[in-house]
């Protein structure tokens, strides 16, 4: 009873095996699409755009960008189609028509319902589109409408229709009640077909199969075959699990492979005999079971429409991955060992028996673990066609998928024969503390001493042809371990030894030579001067960057580690080309990288979960074709505005911008925004973009990961933005381009230079009015200004006339100051005369007296009495009164005239008052006192009768200007 029972669960277990390697899967929720939940079909144009039918309205995606077009009622978009007419069709709810670019380039719908009749304006859902020629076909569940030349007509179902498709240039549909018919002759004819098929069964997919039939999946009875005129259950070992499932849609992959998408248990991928080659669910990456819509793009990559969600199968890349048992465990070792794939992670070992075939990670198996492996494991390699394992806890030899350990030493990195004959006598094994060799006799390894006095953790070991043994430490340096007849001797060589650092060296065997991967690129080591010194091979090609790890294959190319990035120096072709990886970028072991190349179709890595596998051979031939496209061209001021939403032709055509629709952008818009994608789905990780903007930067930028670019304030003039891509085999794309226009600001527009000329010419004119009018008010203002200036002239004639006379007064003025100083100081000289006269009288009286001479008192009288004549004082008197009449205008013949009474004493009191000197020089002058000037004042003033509130000086003034 076990045995039946075995034998009956042997196909679902052997349905149960997935292949070792899968691709990756890239998710893409509701968030990152900003969409409905649920996708409905998938459809892709020639350009590269995939297109969804989404809840929320027609979904587009690039590669970079989503965009979402929604439907005027704002209904579910069940299908999709695009036609030969390069219009997207689409159905929604009631709704059916299609988007085509707008002159802006983005797309905009335009409905067909106008073209129904009134009776089929209801017709619910759209859940069928197809294209066949230049016809489109919609399904409603209650009727099809056939799109031909602008008008409409419908087909009725019997009951129901659930399916319509295309299969060998054939239109189908299937009816609940009518079954599977055959559009022809503008009719839909039953097929008249022998065998059972359940038509209450909604048909989900019909799809070519070998000679001419037809492979026919149903959503509740799995598979059948139409072959000429009968139509059968697919005999196949996994019918009963296709029925369970529930087949959703499905598509075909390949000439013999074909795609099923389920409602409980994601994709599955089957061989032309119905056999599982793979399987995709919710434990393979996907985001949940239920597989609405499948989709195999021109990449040959599947697209999923899920119920929550869009994912994507990278169906066809060289690059897959495995998980053993689906363990995150990161994976340390691998080796095939007879035919049987052995890993080795930090949650022990695991293997699994691998098929002949080219590209093994198409192998199907379940891994199983090794015995007595559990914990870290650190290298297996072949010695002796026995498997040996380094582990955390020993070292172990591979008996029957279980590990015998011959060594219980703790940590064992690495073992290395120590002679290239076979069997190999011994061998070295580095450790956590230092190098371990071993002998092999009778089929076993037996301990056989260690290097002591290295006591290093030995991970990186190596041996030169000169059976040195060389030991690499990341912080101490790197050792040369020298047979000699008593054991070894050991060389210690750091910077002072040619490497760069005493960090991070890791010794390597490439090409038969012991190399050192360092922080400043690869050295070698110079037997000569015994010293390291820069790789000549490796600096021309890697230059003097970081190096971590270095493995040759077996082509003889060189993989290596910089930093995180994981390249390959390929030497197939003439020159030596490096090719980055740039998938497994921040995806391998930090520090303990491992890389395994089995062939040119089978590389094996250690990654942080599992391994990966690379097909390095499809790797290089895998010719994507290489495109770029502007897809959206934005115009931002306060507010953006859509310039170009990333269409210049119709949807299938090429991408080219017609050289007359160049558009305009005012001079109000600040910044142009531009983005640009690649639709290489999968394969983004690989690409680098770089572009430039011709009037503005003729320079390409430097290649990068930016699918954006934005450029503000740029001055007038005609621009072409140009964008290119690259692939990390180094291939590049033709270039796009977007050309547009910035408009100059309203002051410098034709218009406005028209205006200026416009404006111009009236000034000129209006000067040359202004300078008409100008003169004839200059003429007469000239003529005023003659006759103002005659005017003036002859005031400043008389100006100066009167001026002349001022200034001869003023002469006057002076010669009469000149005067008066010269009367004055004649006036003082009378007065100091007539004092010294009095003085020299008084001492010839007073000498006159002591003298007894006779004779001389008499000669001195005559003296006194020549001194007291006064005709001289007179005469003095005479010429002082002359000159003060010349100075003052006959002032004593006006004082005269006024005042005939007056005496001669009053005049020279008058003149001398005249004059403004003070009363001290009056005393002086008249020879009295100055009581007897104020009297003689006192008794002038009372002659003249003048008033006692007139000035004396005052009244004798005005007398001299009167006269």
């Amino acid at each position: 009873m076990k045995k039946l029972v075995l034998f009956l669960l042997l196909p679902l277990a052997l349905g149960a095996q997935n292949t070792i390697g899968l691709p990756d899967v890239i998710n893409y929720s509701k968030q990152s699409y900003s969409a409905g939940l649920q996708n409905w079909d998938i459809k892709q144009d020639k350009n590269g755009i995939i297109y969804f039918a989404n809840n929320e309205g027609l979904l587009s995606f690039d590669g970079r960008y989503w965009n979402l077009y929604p439907l005027p009622n704002r209904t579910i978009v069940r299908s999709v189609e695009i036609g030969s007419d390069n219009r997207i069709y689409v159905g929604g709810q009631d709704e059916l028509g299609y988007f085509a670019p707008g002159t802006n380039g983005r797309l905009v719908y335009h409905a067909l319902n106008q073209l129904l009749a009134a009776k089929d304006k209801s017709f619910g859902d759209v859940w069928d589109i197809v294209a066949f020629k230049k016809d489109i076909f919609f399904r409603t569940n209650n009727r099809i409408f056939k799109f031909s030349n602008e008008a409409i007509a419908t087909f009725k179902a019997v009951s129901e229709w659930s399916f319509l498709g295309i299969c060998n240039n054939r239109i189908y549909a299937h009816d609940f009640t009518g079954g599977l018919m055959q559009f022809e002759n503008n009719v839909m004819m039953p097929l008249v077909l022998t065998g059972s098929f359940p038509k209450t069964d909604p048909v989900t997919a019909l799809l070519p199969a070998a000679s001419g039939s037809i492979l026919v999946t149903t959503l509740k009875n799995g598979i059948y075959t139409i072959t000429g005129n009968s139509i059968n259950k697919f005999s196949s070992p996994n019918n009963s699990l296709f029925e369970n499932e529930r087949i959703y849609a499905a598509t075909r992959i390949n000439k013999d492979w074909i795609a099923l998408a389920t409602n409980n248990s994601g994709v599955y991928i089957i061989d032309a005999a119905g056999n599982i080659i793979q399987s995709f669910a919710k434990t393979e990456g996907l985001q949940n079971n239920n597989v609405l819509s499948i989709f195999l793009d021109n990449q040959s990559n599947l697209w999923l429409g899920l119920d929550n969600g869009i994912d994507f199968i990278a169906y066809n890349s060289a690059v897959k991955h495995i998980t053993p048992l689906g363990q995150d465990g990161s994976g340390y070792t691998a080796y095939i060992y007879n035919n049987r794939l052995f890993t080795g992670t930090s949650n022990g070992m695991f293997s699994v028996n691998l098929q002949q075939m080219q590209d093994l990670s198409f192998s199907k198996g379940n891994f199983a673990p090794v015995n007595n492996t559990k914990g870290q494991t650190w290298n297996l390699t072949e010695i002796n066609n026995q498997l040996l394992l380094g582990h955390h806890e020993g070292a172990f030899i591979i008996k029957d998928n279980t590990a015998v350990p011959f060594s219980n030493t703790a940590g064992f990195w690495n073992f290395i024969p120590l002679s290239t004959t076979f069997p190999t006598q011994k061998i070295v094994a580095g450790t956590y503390r230092n190098l371990q060799f071993f002998d092999y006799k009778n089929g076993q390894f037996i301990e056989a001493g260690a290097v002591n006095d290295l006591i290093e953790s030995c991970r990186f070991v190596t041996i030169d042809e000169e059976d040195h043994i060389w030991v690499s430490h990341p912080y101490h340096g790197v050792y040369e371990i020298i047979p000699a007849a008593n054991g070894f001797t050991n060389r210690i060589y750091t910077d002072k030894n040619g490497l760069p650092s005493i960090l991070n060296n890791h010794v390597y065997q490439v090409k038969n030579e012991v190399v050192v991967a360092t922080e400043k690129g690869v050295y070698s080591f110079n037997h000569t001067k015994k010293q390291f010194e820069p790789s000549a091979f490796y600096k021309k090609i890697l230059g003097d960057q970081s190096i971590r790890y270095l493995k040759e294959d077996a082509a003889g190319n060189i993989w290596f580690m910089h930093e995180k990035t994981l390249g390959v120096i390929d030497l197939s072709g003439k020159q030596p080309a490096i090719i980055y990886l740039p998938e497994l970028n921040n995806k391998m072991l930090s520090g303990f990288e491992f890389i395994y190349p089995v062939n040119e179709y089978n590389i094996f890595m250690g990654g942080e979960k599992g391994f990966y596998h690379i097909n390095y051979e499809k790797y290089k031939q895998h010719a994507s074709n290489l495109r770029v496209q502007v897809r959206t061209v934005r115009i931002i001021s306060k507010q953006d505005s859509l310039l170009f939403g990333g269409y210049f032709n119709n949807v299938n055509e090429k991408q080219e911008q017609n050289t007359e629709a160049v558009p305009s952008v005012a001079n109000r818009w600040k910044t142009i925004r531009i983005e640009f994608a690649s639709p290489l789905f999968g394969l983004q990780p690989n690409l680098e973009y770089s572009y430039r903007l011709k009037g503005f930067d003729n320079n390409w930028s430097e290649w990068s990961k930016r699918t954006e670019k934005e450029y503000t304030n740029l001055p007038s003039g005609n621009y072409s933005f140009e964008v290119k891509v690259r692939n990390n085999l180094g291939n590049e794309s033709a270039v796009a381009v977007y050309a547009f226009k910035m408009l100059p600001p309203w002051y410098e527009t034709t218009w406005a230079y028209l205006l200026y000329i416009l404006l111009f010419a009236a000034g000129i004119y209006t000067v040359y009015k202004w300078q008409i009018k100008k003169f004839k008010e200059q003429q007469v203002k000239h003529e005023e200004e003659q006759k103002r200036l005659q005017y003036i002239h002859e005031l400043e004639r008389s100006k100066t006339e009167t001026e002349l006379v001022t200034l001869r007064n003023e002469k006057l003025e002076v010669e009469i100051n000149f005067k008066n100083s010269e009367l004055a100081s004649s006036a003082m000289h009378l007065v100091k005369k007539g004092e010294l006269l009095t003085k020299i009288k008084s001492e010839l009286e007073h000498v006159m007296k002591g003298i007894d001479n006779t004779q001389a008192t008499q000669e001195l009288k005559k003296m006194i009495k020549t001194l007291s004549e006064d005709d001289q004082m007179d005469q003095e008197w005479e010429n002082f009164t002359k000159h003060f009449d010349k100075v003052h205008s006959d002032f004593v013949v006006s004082l005269k005239e006024k005042h005939p009474s007056i005496t001669g004493n009053e005049i020279k009191l008058c003149a001398y008052l005249r004059m403004n000197l003070s009363t001290k020089e009056i005393a002086q002058l008249m020879n009295i006192s100055v009581r007897g000037v104020e009297i003689s004042r006192y008794r002038l003033r009372k002659k003249l009768g003048i008033a006692s509130e007139v000035s004396l000086f005052d009244y004798l003034i005005n007398l001299h200007s009167e006269s």
